[in-house]
């Protein structure tokens, strides 16, 4: 993971929309997964063309736009986990899906996960959230899968063909550095478990199985991208909401696993994107960056991507007006937002740079967005966020330097 000692370079988050032809071509193979004829010349020139658009946007460390991470609709929010289940062993269809499932209730001491439609933000807007023209979205959903034997790795296939694809398309720009993403314990380990004696054995079972496919990406060349929306995320998914104190230690194995699976491995290589969760909606119940920001800083990474563009968080950048960056680390807060349409002027986004710029040093921040625009915002906007992004970083860097 570079650094740069002479301008700010810019990234993303990962998802990016998916072209026509991927998205019919994604729902073809759903209804008929032993017809893939043609799909793996149409994705890898897709992400060949992907890189490059991402170049011309003014984007310096792109990834393949997860595009090896199925979707077979324009409105996804869940590509980025659901890939997982595709890549594992041990899971069945489960009978419930995650929005049916019963509520759970935690007391203090005792924290648990209850089920997304008993999510505290969705209940606090209830009627916002089933009315179809708030223009509140979750995304489809979907049957998810339980544990019902052991969790295995089985994605060498599909992993290879991810580092394949983006090298292609690096090589096919004239670049070296890129990115995949690949999915934390923490967030893996989200569904209902028949199988292991306790939660934390079901976890580090995901450490083993996930960190496969970090040391492939990482063994390939690339950077990897740990995401894990549940490390912030599942503070909404506790009813009723827990004490910070509780809410950290419930927190602590996800991350004691993570960096488990990371052993050994080059923290220069992995970086971890941190979010409260990508749904158009209110976020009134998010837990406050600063409760998580000494956690975020023990996991095992070189960089530490987190939502920093959108109204429920832009006001957290002074976090690190109290909190030191250790040596060698870099931060890469987002100044653009998936959360809206309306596309982030250059001259707020080289501000929104420039505040993080003069409080961890200049050359210890890579530009980038909240989370994923793909599934979230149409296609063009997302492209003009990106060029936002790149011009933005362009302006921050001529008054920085």
């Amino acid at each position: 993971m570079r650094k740069s000692t002479d301008r700010i370079l810019t990234t993303h988050a990962g998802s990016l929309p998916r072209t026509p032809e991927l998205l019919a071509a994604n729902a073809a193979r759903e209804a008929n997964p032993a017809d893939t004829g043609g799909y793996a010349e149409l994705l890898q020139a897709a992400v060949t063309d992907l890189v490059r658009r991402q170049q011309q946007a003014g984007i310096d460390i792109p990834n393949d736009g997860e595009y090896g991470h199925a979707m077979s609709s324009a409105v996804d929010y869940g590509a980025w986990w659901s890939y997982s289940f595709a890549r594992l062993s041990g899971l069945s269809v489960a009978e419930t899906g995650i929005w049916e499932m019963e509520p759970v209730r935690s007391s203090p001491g005792n924290v648990v996960l209850t089920s997304f439609g008993d999510r505290r933000d969705r209940q606090r807007f209830a009627a916002a959230y089933t009315d179809p023209s708030s223009g509140i979205t979750t995304g489809a959903q979907k049957i998810f899968p339980k544990v019902t034997g052991p969790v295995k790795y089985t994605g060498h296939d599909a992993v290879a063909g991810d580092i394949a694809n983006l090298k292609a398309g690096l090589a096919a720009a004239d670049l070296t550095e890129g990115f995949l993403a690949s999915l934390s314990p923490g967030s893996c380990s989200r569904i209902a478990n028949e199988y292991y004696a306790t939660e934390e054995e079901f976890i580090y079972a995901c450490a083993d199985a996930m960190r496969e496919e970090y040391k492939a990406i990482i063994d390939a060349g690339l950077i990897v991208q740990i995401d894990d929306p549940s490390i912030a995320e599942n503070w909404d998914q506790i009813n009723p909401e827990p004490s910070v104190q509780d809410y950290l230690r419930f927190t602590q194995i996800r991350v004691e696993a993570l960096n488990y699976a990371l052993r050994g491995l080059p923290e220069d290589r992995i970086r971890f994107h941190l979010c409260w969760g990508s749904w158009h909606g209110p976020h009134t119940t998010d837990i406050e960056f600063r409760h998580l920001v000494d956690t975020l800083l023990t996991i095992n990474a070189g960089g530490y991507s987190f939502e920093a563009g959108n109204v429920r968080h832009e006001h957290e950048w002074r976090v690190w007006e109290d909190t030191k960056l250790p040596a060698g680390k870099v931060i890469i807060p987002a100044v653009v937002s998936h959360a809206t349409n309306v596309v982030e002027h250059p001259e707020l986004v080289a501000d929104r740079i420039e505040r993080f710029a003069r409080l961890v040093g200049r050359e210890n921040v890579i530009a980038s967005t909240d989370c994923g625009l793909g599934g979230r915002v149409h296609p063009q906007i997302a492209q003009a966020k990106l060029e936002a992004l790149g011009e933005g970083a362009r302006l921050a860097s001529s008054r920085l330097w």
